[in-house]
């Protein structure tokens, strides 16, 4: 049990670490949000950790960068970068990282589809409210230009997860 629980540890480990470098990885944009991977690796988070671990990963990532460490995209970090223009789809990973983790099979891709979704609508809605716009400009220019890029990283996300269990149960 023991040994389980330090094998869990790392995973988070190692997966907090894994999005914070990957939330480097940024395509800057006329908008304010960068492309970036961090979907993908959420949906990894989720879809290979189970609810309650995928959960405390992202859970970890985000106090990380609260407390002020630059672990957010374009290296920000602190409250003023979590409650800012983009903050949101920060807090949206949780419900991303949540609907990852659930269903079974390939119903997960259905599951991290509606994640997506749920990411954005936290997103926009934070965005709408901190730059004092209507929902649907918000909606238009800070998830349109990505939720597509977004649903294609959360079904790759599913097939990566996939193969590094199946190749991590070879090596057991």
């Amino acid at each position: 049990m023991k040994g389980a629980k330090i094998k869990r540890l790392t995973e988070v480990a190692l997966l907090v670490s894994l999005l914070c470098v990957g939330s480097q990885i940024a395509i800057p944009t006329i908008f304010l949000v960068p492309i970036t991977i961090q979907v993908l690796l959420v949906g990894i988070i989720g879809y290979f950790l189970s609810l309650k671990w995928s959960l405390a990963t992202i859970l970890v990532y985000v106090s990380i960068g609260a407390i002020g460490v630059p672990v957010f995209a374009n290296f920000g970090g602190g409250l003023g970068t979590l409650f800012g223009y983009t903050g949101g789809f920060v807090f949206g990973f949780i419900p991303l990282v949540i609907m990852c983790s659930l269903g079974k099979g390939r119903a997960k891709i259905l599951f991290g589809i509606i994640g997506v979704i749920l990411c954005h609508f936290v997103g926009i809605i934070q965005y709408s409210l901190v730059a004092k716009l209507p929902i649907i400009t918000s909606f238009l220019t800070m998830s349109l230009p990505y939720i597509f890029k977004d649903f294609v990283l959360v079904i790759l996300a599913f097939f990566v997860a996939n193969l590094v269990k199946i190749k991590l149960k070879r090596q057991s």
